[in-house]
């Protein structure tokens, strides 16, 4: 068996040829190499800092020898540089992006997006096979990420795990779009210097055949790349390149259920449809993959067993005699023969695999050689055993039986002495014979040229033009030109109305045998999807209602919020309700929380810096971040409007959260009460000291005898404001 492709090389070591190690180095005086991560056979990474912005980046430099005109590879530095143009009309999350493109001192190199984590390879091979749900959530994004390419008009055509990273955090990227340009019909693929580019595992049948590809080679790629997650292993293998080669011209890919049993049928019939050999019967584009993928994936949420509707939906349909044959040329015993080794040249029976006839690693991304401009010879007719012409002339032959050559013969053999008259009876048989051989042929002819007429002119007619017309419409001309008709599952479309025909297969003005069928696709118009509403809900729950309605999930910065809890959605970018492309990203504001605020402790400070400091000490919060609950006291040792307590002194508090202060009134101050002298001595201490304040009695100035207990004078008077505790001295008769 074919091991397992490796990853391409890592470290110093690599091919031969691929110039010094740049660690160090600086090009165009903004990157700093810093190390060598990958080396394939075309290009080395390093990781990088952009000494501009500041940031790290991955630098893709071109081997020096594939850009070297001396050595004939000028074309492939000029389609290295296309590379950046290409990925960089790409802007989609699932996709790397690529920053810069230059060249420095000889060196031709892409600025990318840097992706520190693993490979799809990584996960295959550690944790393979996959249940469908997972395998399908990994295979969505890529999915998504090349059909935003066949969008754009680009053709990835190295789809493979090698070229999928997974970031750190879980985001899956596909990389390398460097194999892709713009796609047209039908268009040639790629070479350098007659090297068909692609990994064999991953390349679709018309790429072995003629080496003619278009997005539906990108979708057979995704099929074979579901089928390794499932199985954890690739649906064709073989000791050589050519043997997995005939694999995909001629072998279908097994069902997934073969090697794990229990998945269900329509996951089977998703990888059928993705991998059917004859190209017509694929999807389209990754866009129309991805709609089938999501399918599948909202069936399996929904613990659907078994579902046969889908099934029929997803499967292939199959050909049928009057199809018309888009299949590869199947291989004779002769490319039988050079499989097994038995010294027939494989060069004269697959162009675009001469050269790979005997194991070579994959240095993520497989070349297997070709000739420019070559296409697969029809397969050779076998050769007739000699006695064929004779034997087909006298099958065909309606005339009488050759009983005169008996009669010549006689007469030839009564005659045999004459020389002469033998020799003219034998030119007459030979005349007779050619004769009746020219009418054979004559006969042969006829009927092959009406065969012919039959088959080219009469039964073929082309499909009438049916676009742009409602389904009774086009129903109605199509069986008017004696055509059936069928209705496929409605699509799609930018251009053409809701309701009205988008597209037939086969199309019009295509040859297509009478009384055939034409399948009619209905539009369902603009595909547009309304932004769900997502304020409140966690992220894993605003990214699944997302992707369950085709689009992308992205974050912007947090903030806080009062009312949304920590980790929950509060607004989106477009709002709710916005009605947006599919694949259109979506980027939701995550709430941190309340805003936390520090408390300071004020106490011994004025109630006027206390408050304005609680209140409106953060500019950029509007309105007051705390309430100030303030209450007063007196105090004999606090000044009056200064902070005498405050509860919470410390700590951390949320936005409107309140702060109390004890403010102090100063001392407390007592008013001496009026009518106080004429009072008998026992009344006025009692008074003055229920309020607080101490009494100290004497007698009339030289007046030693008894006292009849009557206050005569008070001191301080009264009216008089005293603290509390102050001696009041009461004079006594």
């Amino acid at each position: 068996m074919l091991p397992d492709e490796p990853p391409a090389s890592r470290g110093p070591g690599g091919p031969a040829g691929v110039g010094p190690d740049l660690a160090g180095r600086v090009l165009e005086g903004r990157y700093r190499i810093a190390e060598l991560v990958a080396r394939g056979g075309m290009a080395s990474v390093y990781v990088a800092t952009d000494l501009r912005l500041d940031r790290t980046v991955a630098v893709k430099v071109m081997h020096p020898s594939l850009g070297d005109p001396i050595t004939g590879n000028e074309s492939f530095a000029q389609r290295f540089v296309r590379e950046a143009r290409a990925a960089a009309r790409l802007s989609h999350p699932n996709v790397v992006a690529v920053h810069d493109q230059g060249s420095d001192d000889g060196l031709t190199f892409l600025v990318m997006e840097h992706v520190p984590g693993s490979t799809l390879r990584d996960v295959i091979r550690d944790r393979a096979p996959l249940s469908p749900a997972r395998a399908l959530a990994l295979l969505e994004p890529i999915v998504a990420a090349v059909s935003a390419a066949h969008r754009a008009g680009i053709v990835h055509r190295d789809v493979k795990p090698e070229n999928v990273l997974i970031a750190d955090d879980g985001r899956v990227k596909v990389a390398d779009f460097g194999l892709a340009r713009a796609v047209d019909a039908d268009s040639h693929h790629t070479t350098t210097g007659g090297v068909l580019i692609g990994t064999v595992s991953y390349l679709a049948p018309e790429l072995v055949v003629d080496g003619t590809s278009d997005a539906r080679a990108d979708v057979y790629a995704l099929g074979v790349v579901l089928h390794e997650l499932l199985t954890g292993q690739k649906p064709h293998q073989g000791e050589t390149p050519i043997q997995i080669a005939y694999k995909h011209v001629h072998a279908d890919v097994p069902p997934p259920s073969r090697l794990v049993p229990g998945l269900p049928a329509y996951v089977d019939a998703l990888v059928a449809r993705a991998t059917a050999r004859d190209r017509s019967q694929r999807p389209a584009d990754a866009g129309v993959l991805l709609h089938h993928v999501r399918r599948v994936q909202q069936a399996l949420n929904e613990g659907v067993a078994r579902d046969d509707d889908l099934v029929a939906d997803l499967l292939p349909r199959p050909a049928t005699p009057d199809d018309t044959d888009t299949s590869p040329e199947p291989f004779d015993a002769a490319d039988l023969a050079a499989l097994r080794g038995d010294g027939f040249a494989e060069a004269e029976l697959y162009p675009a695999l001469a050269q790979a006839s005997s194991p070579v690693p994959d240095d993520g991304a497989t070349a297997v050689r070709r000739r420019p401009s070559a296409a697969l010879p029809p397969t050779p007719p076998p050769t007739a055993p000699p006695t064929a012409p004779s034997d087909l002339t006298s099958r065909l032959y309606l005339g009488p039986e050759e009983h005169d050559d008996t009669d010549d013969d006689t007469d030839d053999d009564t005659d045999d002495a004459d020389g002469a008259e033998a020799a003219a009876l034998a030119a007459r048989r030979a005349s007779r014979r050619r004769a009746r051989l020219l009418g054979s042929v004559v006969i042969v002819l006829a009927l092959v040229g009406g065969l012919a007429f039959y088959f080219l002119s009469w039964r073929y007619v082309p499909a009438p033009r049916l676009l742009d017309l409602t389904q009774a419409e086009a129903t109605e001309r199509a069986q008017a030109d004696g055509f059936d008709v069928e209705v496929g599952p409605a699509g799609y479309s930018e251009t053409v109305a809701a309701g009205l025909v988008m597209a037939t297969d086969p199309e019009g003005g295509e040859e297509l045998v009478r009384g055939g069928t034409i399948t009619l696709t209905i539009s369902r118009g603009p595909e547009r999807y309304a932004v769900p509403s997502l304020r409140g809900r966690t992220a894993d729950e605003a990214r699944e209602a997302l992707e369950s309605t085709n689009l992308a999930y992205a974050e912007a910065e947090p903030r806080y919020d009062e009312e949304v809890p920590e980790g929950a959605v509060i607004a989106s970018d477009p709002e709710q309700g916005t009605v947006v492309r599919p694949d259109e990203t979506v980027t939701v504001v995550l709430s941190l929380g309340r805003r936390p605020i520090p408390v300071e402790d004020f106490t011994g400070r004025s109630r006027e810096e206390a408050e304005a400091e609680l209140t409106t000490g953060d500019p950029e919060i509007e309105g007051d971040e705390l309430q100030v609950s303030v209450t007063e006291e007196f105090s004999d040792s606090v000044p009056a409007g200064t902070v005498i307590s405050q509860d919470p002194t410390s700590g951390t508090l949320n936005l409107g959260d309140t702060v109390t202060l004890v403010v102090s009134k100063g001392p407390e101050l007592v008013t001496i009460p009026e009518g106080l002298v004429g009072g008998r001595v026992e009344d006025v201490r009692g008074q003055l000291e229920g309020l607080g304040l101490v009494v100290d009695e004497q007698g009339l100035i030289g007046s030693d005898g008894p006292r009849i207990g009557y206050v005569t004078g008070v001191s301080p008077g009264s009216g008089e404001q005293v603290r509390r505790g102050t001696t009041v001295t009461l004079t006594v008769l």
